[in-house]
């Protein structure tokens, strides 16, 4: 839903205005406004208030006919926000007032009830944590998804040797599966993550009020109850000015940033000419205005680039925090904009994180045709020099010999006669070029976790039953 644009109006009365004498300045008004992006906490809002309600009737402090009333009308003002017929002003300052401020008109006195044993400081609270519990259970859909997208993708690719880098430097080959199922395991860190956040999202703050608590007889392990919270907080004074769970919330979002980014920079290059190594689909890519040959990957590049918003996103709210005193205070109100900014960018990313990873297809061929460029099997060769009983740092300078003697001659480690290689190691035999070469060095492979064939075959089945595919 889009927020109207909030109108200006003037003469409405301040649900806090009985104290002052003097009316708000209307630039004061413009300036401490949060309708125009707190508007989208209205479902949670109206689900808060109609829990905190039916628990005021449980305690009789409304009766059940008020609590109908008050439930019947909340639902009827869902539904005309849900359709744009909702009006915002400056005025009411933020949804919560909006919200209350119908109620009443609607119903009298007894809209003006529904805020008994509560402040818009637990409200508030309540309403974002209702909403980072929603976020959460969106984004670990979304983050099943690309993990599916990665391993739909294996069986496809059993049969393709990449190499792998560190240092941007060729290093060892690696199954593509291999690959694929990495990044399964960077974003099921982020998904776990989001769970455990989930588990300190999951307090209830209604009836802490403004700071102590209240001297009305209510009772919150019902709110609770109504509203799925697994916990009461238990401190009143914490809990009202407690904020951080919407920073570990914007922490785990910059983490998910950063792998999707990481990934991103990976398939920009590997999309280029000189790599050559995967074509990605052209729905996912721009052209250019000037040259008409370019498919430039800009979905990875925005990936990429977005995630420096995310990352001061979290900047923000940690600075934001910083030094506030006890309870709350209104400089919370910042809190919503960059979490609300992060959460979009995030789930949109991994909206088109899915179907791209899923899509792309590997340049066999090309892939095929360097993989044995760079000595990849270096690794491979010295450690069959200590299975032979070579000491590790010995049998790491013998390769490194042999590496130079090959790259002298413009050879690979496989084309030097096994005569020669003898030379520099006796222990060497004729077995050894079983070992050499980008296939020889993956199918050497036998650690757990790594990218043996048998070893990676077993890791997608893990995934396919942990995915239910």
């Amino acid at each position: 839903m889009t927020a109207k644009k909030p109108a200006n109006k003037s003469g409405i009365a301040k649900a806090w205005g009985g104290v002052f004498t003097e009316a708000t300045d209307k630039r004061m008004e413009l300036f401490s406004e949060s309708i125009s992006y707190d508007y989208r906490l209205y479902k949670e809002d109206i689900a808060g208030s109609i829990a905190h309600a039916r628990m005021l009737s449980d305690v009789g402090l409304v009766t059940a006919k008020e609590f109908g009333q008050i439930q019947k009308n909340l639902k009827e003002i869902e539904k005309e926000i849900e359709a744009g017929n909702f009006e915002y002003t400056t005025e009411k300052e933020d949804i919560h007032m909006h919200i209350e401020a119908e109620l009443i008109r609607r119903l009298g006195d007894v809209g003006r009830k529904l805020h008994t044993a509560r402040s818009r400081n637990d409200q508030i609270s309540t309403d974002t944590r209702l909403w980072v519990r929603g976020a959460i259970d969106r984004l670990c859909v979304l983050l099943r998804d690309l993990q599916k997208a990665f391993v739909g993708r294996c069986d496809r690719d059993l049969d393709v040797i990449i190499p792998g880098y560190t240092h941007t430097q060729r290093a060892q080959p690696v199954l593509a599966p291999h690959y694929w199922l990495s990044y399964c395991e960077k974003f099921e860190r982020d998904l776990q993550r989001l769970l455990d956040c989930r588990k300190r999202v999951n307090v209830l703050s209604l009836g802490a009020a403004a700071c102590a608590g209240t001297s009305l007889p209510i009772d919150r392990a019902k709110t609770a109850e109504y509203l799925g919270f697994e916990k009461v907080g238990r401190n009143s004074l914490d809990i009202s000015g407690d904020r951080d769970f919407v920073i570990e919330f914007a922490f785990d979002l910059a983490q998910i940033a950063i792998h999707l980014s990481g990934w991103a920079e990976e398939w920009i290059w590997w999309s280029t000419c000189e790599f050559n190594f995967i074509k990605l689909p052209q729905a996912f890519c721009t052209g250019s205005s000037i040259m008409p040959q370019k498919v430039n990957p800009d979905t990875l590049e925005l990936i990429r680039g977005k995630t420096a918003r995310v990352v001061g996103n979290l900047q923000s709210l940690l600075v934001l925090m910083k030094g506030l005193p006890q309870a709350y205070n209104r400089d919370m109100q910042e809190d919503k904009e960059p979490i609300f900014d992060s959460f979009d960018t995030v789930s949109a990313s991994l909206e088109l994180a899915a179907p791209l990873a899923a899509r792309a297809e590997l340049n066999r061929e090309a892939i095929a045709s360097r993989i044995d460029a760079g000595y990849l099997d270096a690794t491979s060769l010295m450690e069959y020099l200590i299975r032979a009983g070579v000491p590790q740092r010995s049998a790491h300078g013998i390769v490194g010999h042999l590496v130079r003697a090959a790259m002298t001659r413009g050879i690979r480690l496989s084309e030097i006669p096994l005569d020669e290689m003898r030379r520099y190691a006796p222990q060497i035999d004729a077995d050894v070029y079983d070992y050499l070469d980008a296939d020889g060095a993956v199918r050497a492979m036998k650690s757990y976790g790594s990218t043996a064939p048998a070893e990676v075959k077993k890791q997608i089945r893990r995934w396919k039953k942990q995915l239910g595919e």
